[in-house]
């Protein structure tokens, strides 16, 4: 422990100044998030520069002109911190790079190099437990009179449920995760106090934009409450100060996992947005079940209560089996899927590989395997032994083979996620649900007082002929509209508006759309 580290520790044990509430965080959207797209990456499993197998800084840097060609203005890493496992989700220092994946040095390479193409950079933190490698816990476990005693949880005898039994005395200390990942004990001033100066040193020595924040219900314990306690509300609010002091409009966004019931006490003035369960559940069903009922129920509740820049709507994540596979081999629905994903409010974030339908299901490094840039033993991952075995589709599914097929998954993610950042209705729009003449398809406006977008998509199996579409009172402007069509070469037919407002009886396309299909047709008031 650095001496500057001992001062703090003694200071905050001594005493606290007291934190003023935020009456509301972040009021401002940070910049990138104006139609903006953040991308999930796995650093382990992205690129390989020196042929050891394991993904590495060096190697993501080499490729951050792939990922400013998606047009995505944001990276969320999953942890980079040195770590005793391959996920990284136990900390054993939280100020060093993982040395697998390089130093310090070339993550603030990495920083400098992402910034200069225009994309910002989360990085994982994980605040509810330390790795039981780290010298803190070490440090907690062998001295009873050690300071480190009180930033973990310890019992004579178990309490229950989620305590492990200490492997230097008969006593227990609290996980709840696992025995390799002891909770840190937020109740303890000076791990409050640690846990800001770790965000300074982030955001401060190392350049990041903001974080991802693991697991963020479980941060305090308080009797029989271990989830969504008042303790963990009031210590996010001391987080997000600090952090906002450090550094205005840094992006947090956390991982509470759940309805948007469960969600929305962490509003509004906890960290600046948390992603959306629900609405990756209601658009996975929509698509799996062919059915537009439900879609839109969570965006229109979450646009009715929050700005679109605090709420990250997703399709899959490193916990969760890949799109692809959760719909079955189905490339026809994972396009659907994407197209809805980057067509609706929010802030999107799109896990690596999932541009080019990689599949993957638990246990979860088989959701965390290397990205597939071409064939070929490494896969252009590695000239080595990659450290987790490539998917059987690892041959035919790579960022080569659908590189120049205008017709690709990968190309259709890079039309969308541009089409979001450029038309102003897609990046910042209200959402306006639409009525449809058959309940398997999902028609929704996206405007602004100026720009319009309607989206008509087929979920059924079958094609969807003689749609006609029609809105509420107030849904846009009168007037006539002339229609564009923004990912297909025919445009539709001129819309005309009441005076009330109301879109009454238009039909989007004069023939079919296709099975799982859908036409995005831009609206030019005349």
């Amino acid at each position: 422990m650095s001496i500057s580290r001992a001062a703090r520790l003694t200071a905050a044990l001594l005493g606290c100044a007291s934190i003023a509430p935020l009456a509301a965080q972040q009021g401002t959207a940070p910049a990138w998030t104006h139609g903006g797209v953040c991308y999930e990456i796995f650093v382990r499993s992205f690129s390989d520069s020196n042929g050891d197998g394991i993904g590495d800084l060096n190697g993501l840097i080499q490729k951050l002109d792939y990922v400013a060609g998606l047009g995505v203005n944001c990276i969320w890493l999953m942890p980079v911190a040195a770590s005793p496992s391959y996920h990284g989700y136990d900390v054993s220092d939280y100020y060093h790079v993982e040395p697998a994946y390089g130093t310090n040095d070339d993550f603030k390479r990495l920083v400098a190099e992402a910034h200069r193409r225009g994309i910002a950079v989360l990085v994982d933190m994980v605040l509810n437990h330390s790795s039981s490698e780290h010298p803190d816990f070490q440090a907690a476990l062998h001295d009873t009179t050690s300071p480190y005693r009180a930033w973990y949880r310890f019992a004579r005898t178990s309490p229950g449920k989620d305590w492990h039994h200490s492997p230097v005395r008969d006593e227990y200390y609290y996980g709840v995760f696992w025995s390799g990942m002891p909770d840190l004990n937020y109740e303890t001033l000076a791990v409050r106090e640690e846990a800001k100066e770790i965000a300074t040193f982030w955001l401060r020595d190392m350049g990041v934009d903001g974080f991802r924040l693991d697991a963020v219900p479980y941060l305090v314990e308080q009797g029989d409450c271990v989830m969504g306690c008042p303790g963990t509300h009031a210590f996010l609010r001391e987080y997000a100060q600090h952090i906002d002091t450090v550094k205005p409009g840094a992006y947090t966004v956390g991982e509470a996992w759940g309805s948007i019931a469960k969600m929305l006490p962490y509003y509004p003035d906890q960290l600046t947005s948390y992603f959306g369960f629900e609405l990756s559940d209601s658009l996975f069903s929509a698509v799996r079940s062919g059915w537009a009922a439900g879609l839109l129920t969570g965006y229109l509740r979450l646009q009715d209560t929050l700005p679109a820049y605090r709420w990250a709507p997703f399709l899959s994540n490193h916990d969760q089996t890949r799109t692809l596979t959760q719909l079955g081999g189905d490339v026809a629905r994972a396009r659907l899927a994407a197209t809805l994903l980057l067509t609706l409010p929010g802030t999107p974030f799109i896990y690596y590989g999932e541009e080019i339908g990689m599949t993957g299901d638990k246990p979860d490094p088989r959701l965390r395997t290397p990205m597939q840039w071409s064939a070929g033993p490494g896969l252009g991952f590695t000239s080595g032994t990659a450290w987790e075995s490539a998917q059987p589709d690892s041959l035919t599914t790579t960022v080569a083979a659908q590189d120049g097929d205008s017709a690709s998954l990968l190309n259709l993610y890079r039309r969308l996620i541009h089409l979001r950042k450029e038309n102003e209705a897609l990046a910042t729009g209200k959402l306006v649900p639409l009525t449809a003449t058959s309940p398997h398809v999902a028609a929704y406006l996206r405007r602004t007082d100026g720009d319009a977008v309607l989206m008509v998509a087929n979920l059924g199996d079958t094609p969807a002929t003689h749609i006609v579409v029609s809105s509420e009172a107030g849904a846009l402007p009168a007037g006539r509209y002339s229609v564009r069509n923004l990912l297909g070469r025919a445009g539709g037919a001129p819309i005309a508006v009441s005076a009330d407002g109301r879109v009454k009886g238009y039909v989007p396309m004069r023939g079919w759309i296709s099975p799982h299909g859908s036409v995005i047709l831009e609206l030019n008031r005349q």
